[in-house]
């Protein structure tokens, strides 16, 4: 199934892309695209329902983050070799992980902010883990289970703020705009293999990084079931699982977004996303 959600900011309705291309109003089935409505009973439920019997929603609406009411925003760095070659950084023996704001989060169209002070926001196409079932201490051979989906997500950074200010990543990455996911969240019996998906992004036409989820160091098993030694996952929650070589700051010289721009990037199966840049105080409060 693919899930998304609709309409303004705020008031997004939950939907599901019927087989004719269609987005059907899933409102009188689920209150929204998140927390229990992504566990395996929630799913079944969306997946009883007949899309051709709900009603249709206006195909120029706006769509929304794929996930609401998102608990965690977890992302992993270093992710791919050559990413991490070309930031001049050794591959980790384990992932490292950092967190991204959930305020960051926006729709998969909406307008990318370049923020106050920025000189370095940067790219970096993503494959979004979404979690449906609560993991507490799993093993591999488990994590798959607690996985409701996947999603496509635009990991946007600020590098001075992430690199060349003191303490964590976390300031570098959390912007408001800065987490991009959807269109949709695509269900896992939709993905046969999320180690085989082809992942680009260009920017004003430009492409940047071309690669493929084959070259992750760390896999989505492993990632989930690492991650949930640590901290318990909940439904709702995202992964971020790193991104391949291309982002501007691997430039020669390096390349940074500015006012103006439009970014373009999709993962196999998970559709595209569209973003054009804007400067902070271009937009109104």
């Amino acid at each position: 199934m693919k899930l998304l959600r609709v309409g303004a900011k705020g008031a997004e309705k939950p939907a599901i892309i019927h087989s004719d291309g269609t987005i059907r109003d899933l409102s009188s089935v689920v209150g929204d695209i998140a927390g229990d409505a992504l566990t395996d009973e929630g799913l079944a439920t969306i997946a009883a329902a007949d899309p051709a019997a709900l009603p249709v929603l206006d195909a120029d609406s706006r769509i929304g983050p794929c996930v609401g009411h998102v608990g965690k925003f977890i992302c992993i760095g270093l992710n791919y070799a050559d990413h991490a070659a070309e930031s001049g950084m050794a591959v980790p023996d384990e992932p490292i992980i950092f967190f991204k704001a959930t305020s960051a989060i926006t729709g998969p169209n909406d307008p990318v902010i370049i923020p106050k002070g920025s000189e370095k926001t940067d790219w970096e196409v993503e494959l979004g883990i979404v979690i449906g079932k609560t993991a507490r201490y799993i093993g591999e051979d488990a994590a798959m289970d607690h996985v409701a989906g996947y999603c496509l997500v635009n990991d946007v950074s600020e590098r001075a703020f992430q690199i060349e200010r003191a303490g964590q990543w976390v300031k570098g990455k959390s912007a408001d705009s800065f987490g991009p996911i959807g269109p949709w969240l695509v269900t896992r019996d939709d993905i046969a293999d999320p180690q085989n998906l082809a992942m680009w992004l260009e920017v004003d036409g430009h492409r940047y990084q071309d690669g493929s989820t084959r070259t992750m160091v760390f896999g989505v098993a492993h990632l989930v079931s690492y991650l949930s030694q640590f901290m318990s996952l909940q439904p709702g929650d995202i992964i971020s699982t790193g991104t391949p070589p291309g982002v501007g700051m691997g430039q020669t010289p390096p390349v940074y977004l500015k006012a103006g721009q439009t970014i373009r990037l999709g993962i196999e199966g998970l559709s595209e996303q569209t973003q054009t840049t804007v400067a902070w105080d271009e937009l109104e409060d």
